[in-house]
Parts: structure tokens; C-alpha cells; sequence
């Protein structure tokens, strides 16, 4: 990855949205929907909705070979195998031999390879850019996540109805919530009622 910067803005879709900084792209990129009850969540509904996606930073991969539909059916399967690795990381369970393999074989792609600048202070994407490429680049940081130092940080959102999962970066190692403004503000907000309950 280009930059240490990651971060989502996530819309729920009964209203509102929020900032959610997973702590690496891969998990990012975990978030944009999913399968089932998590469908009313999906923001990869066609080709260049993935192309749209990896354009913007960090990743910053302009495409200059259209994304195929394929590929978007690629990268849906990369997601949901990143989505379960995160969930049984967190949650200590051995990861499934069909997530592994997921993310193997998209690993297995050529990556998408650096390129300085004429001037060689800025650095981009050397072309073609192709979807295979950007999603190999998300599927590698996910294997380097899952088996380096890190792993150990993979959590899963405290509120008892929230999945979101992402790498705890905090120096003490102390995140419980997806974001403070959403369900930290929650929890504090339930604690305290909860508190002047017990003292009327």
C-alpha cells in the first residue's frame, strides 16, 4: 500500500453515516456489502462501482482496463473470504479451508507494481491497471495481516449488534468500538441511562 491512511465513510441504509477506519485496506474493503442480511449493505453493484472504489486513497488504482463484470464477481468472493478470516481471527476460531483458498488465489495474481514519477518525488500505478491486480494488492496485505504481529489486534466491534471488524491500532491496544461517534456514543449513552436508573 501507497499510504498508512485508511478509513470509510459507511451509510446505513435506515439513515445516517459515519467514519469507520478499519486500520488496513483489506478489511476497508470488507465493509463495501455482503451476502444475505448484510445485502442492504452492497456499494459493488456493478463493474465500475469496484473501479470507483480502488480509485480513491489509499489504494488510489485508476483503472485503465475497464473492470469486468468477472472481475467484480471476483473481487465479491475476495470479500466475503476477508470478511470470514477477520470474523474467526477475532473470534480465535481456525479460519475455513474456503477462505484461505479464496485468498490464495487472488494472492496468486500479479499485484499491482509501484512507479515513481519523472520527478521522483511522487509515486502511482504502473500501467495497465488492471481490477486483478488491485484485488491481488488487498488480498496479499490480507495475508500479511493474518499472519504477521497484527493478528493478534483483528477485533470485532464490542456492541452486541454490530459485526463491523477492523485491526486495533491504539498504542495500548484498547479499541472496543467500530467508531466513538457510533457505538461508543451508544454504549455511554445506554451506561448512563442505565445509571440514573438504578439511582431514581
Amino acid at each position: 500500500m501507497r499510504a498508512s491512511t485508511t478509513g470509510r465513510v459507511l451509510h446505513d441504509p435506515k439513515g445516517g453515516s459515519f467514519r469507520f477506519d478499519a486500520g488496513a485496506v483489506c478489511l476497508d474493503f470488507a465493509h463495501t456489502g455482503g451476502e444475505g442480511r448484510y445485502a442492504v449493505f452492497e456499494s459493488l453493484h456493478e463493474p465500475a462501482d469496484l473501479g470507483e472504489w480502488l480509485t480513491q486513497p489509499p489504494l488510489g488504482a485508476v483503472m485503465t482496463v475497464p473492470v469486468t463484470t468477472g472481475e467484480l464477481t471476483a473481487a465479491k468472493a475476495l470479500r466475503q473470504a476477508i470478511w470470514d478470516a477477520a470474523h474467526d481471527r477475532a473470534a480465535d476460531r481456525p479460519l475455513t479451508a474456503e477462505a484461505v483458498a479464496t485468498i490464495n488465489r487472488a494472492a496468486a495474481e500479479a499485484p499491482l507494481a509501484p512507479e515513481l514519477a519523472a520527478d521522483g518525488t511522487n509515486a502511482g500505478w504502473a500501467p495497465p491497471v488492471r481490477a486483478t491486480q488491485a484485488l491481488s494488492t488487498l488480498a496479499r496485505e490480507m495475508i500479511e495481516l493474518l499472519s504477521g504481529p497484527s493478528s493478534e489486534r483483528i477485533r470485532e466491534c464490542a456492541s452486541d449488534n454490530c459485526p463491523l471488524v477492523f485491526v486495533d491500532l491504539s498504542r495500548p491496544g484498547a479499541r472496543r468500538w467500530c467508531a466513538m461517534e457510533r457505538c461508543g456514543n451508544r454504549h455511554k449513552l445506554r451506561a448512563l441511562r442505565a445509571r440514573r436508573a438504578t439511582e431514581s
